[in-house]
């Protein structure tokens, strides 16, 4: 029985492994996103991919574009806004790099109803999956996001965007 013991280590260590990696990037992600729907854009920009920070010109243009967008979706009569984070897919890697992709539900409540769409968020660490940083893959065109992310493990498939659908209330 001693002897079988590490056996079984061995074999359940990869399954354990596994858990851990999804759990830390599932966290984050749900900060991520409950940071998005209350609009703290400090934690936004916090937990955003670099190379979209960059891209978006900086720290404070980005928090300027997201504070626009917010006003915007008020003025169109958009109430609240809220969503979950499903569960992390498979963990790709390339070039010292890990991806991670997340479906979301987006819930947008007017006063007529609620808009529900589908999203996902790519996860990606270059910490080995301690740490993780974020940006909305839904509805991207590929080129930008291959700009974006130039290693991204080409086996990770991003599913075509999925129609936004009204749900009166």
């Amino acid at each position: 029985m001693r002897k079988l013991f590490p056996l079984f280590i061995l074999i359940l260590l990869p399954f354990f492994l596994k858990a851990q990696d999804t759990t830390v990037v599932k966290r984050q992600a749900g900060l991520f996103a409950h940071a998005t729907f209350q609009g703290d854009v400090e934690h936004i920009i916090a937990g955003t991919y670099p190379a979209l920070i960059e891209l978006s010109g900086g720290k404070a243009q980005l928090a300027q574009l997201i504070t626009e967008r917010m006003d915007a979706l008020k003025k169109q009569g958009i109430t609240s806004f809220e969503g979950t984070v499903g569960k992390p897919g498979k963990i790709y890697k390339n070039a010292g790099q890990w991806y991670c992709l997340l479906p979301e539900e987006i819930i947008l409540r007017t006063s007529i109803g609620r808009y529900r769409s589908k999203s996902y968020l790519l996860g990606v660490s270059e910490t080995k999956g301690e740490s993780w940083t974020f940006l909305d893959v839904g509805n991207m065109p590929r080129d930008v996001l291959h700009r974006l992310v130039p290693n991204l493990n080409p086996e990770l498939v991003i599913p075509p965007p999925v129609r936004t659908e009204f749900l009166p209330d």
